[in-house]
């Protein structure tokens, strides 16, 4: 029994990774990110607060480091700066003047899909995951420099959510860790609420 659970807990889970890109690229016409209303306009302060701030944001870099945790060694460590380089590209390219489809949907996906490879304490080969995590965060980049207060330094606010980006994904390793020194059926609870969390994104 707890074999077949177990198989049928991989198969789950390698579905969820195989449909994220196409879930992810193929979203159609989502609507657009609504933003979160700040006022810092100095650059730096708005970049820091865009990703704590927003809750889909928020949550889907918390799951890529919890989520990196129970993965090789590589890949849980570089996690942080992997999902600063999936962020810093979708940023350039939505400062660079090229669209994504379905960038909302995009977000709510790759919290709903982080969410799920967590409850399913899947583990993926390092290049493969690496993917994974800078495509989920390419959507919430693109988001970030899409809703660049007017008249900010670019280089400050990008500075601010990379800095966010890194901490975020820091505290799901450390809060990772400290769940699985515990009991992993808490680290799986936890990515099914994330995953809960993204499916009410996605329907909202």
């Amino acid at each position: 029994m707890a074999s077949l659970s177990t198989s049928f807990t991989q198969r789950a889970a390698l579905a969820a990774l195989a449909a994220a890109p196409v879930l992810l690229l193929l979203a159609g016409t989502a609507l657009a990110h609504p933003g979160h209303h700040h006022h810092h306009e100095g650059g730096f302060a708005a970049g820091l607060a865009h990703p704590l701030l927003g809750l889909d944001h928020l949550l889907a870099m918390f799951a890529v480091g919890l989520w990196s945790l129970r993965q090789s060694r590589v890949l849980s460590l570089g996690a942080p700066l992997l999902a600063a380089a999936g962020m810093l590209l979708g940023a350039g390219l939505a400062w660079g003047g090229v669209a994504l489809p379905g960038v909302e949907f995009g977000i709510a996906m790759s919290v709903l899909l982080a969410g799920v490879l967590i409850a399913a304490l899947v583990s993926v080969p390092t290049a493969v995951g690496a993917g994974v995590i800078v495509l989920f965060m390419l959507f919430h980049g693109h988001a970030h420099g899409s809703e660049m207060p007017h008249g900010a330094s670019q280089l400050a606010y990008l500075a601010g959510f990379t800095l966010a980006t890194l901490a975020i994904t820091f505290a799901g390793r450390l809060g990772g860790a400290w769940l699985m020194a515990r009991q992993s059926r808490l680290l799986r609870g936890l990515g099914v609420a994330i995953a809960a969390a993204g499916a009410f994104f996605a329907l909202g």
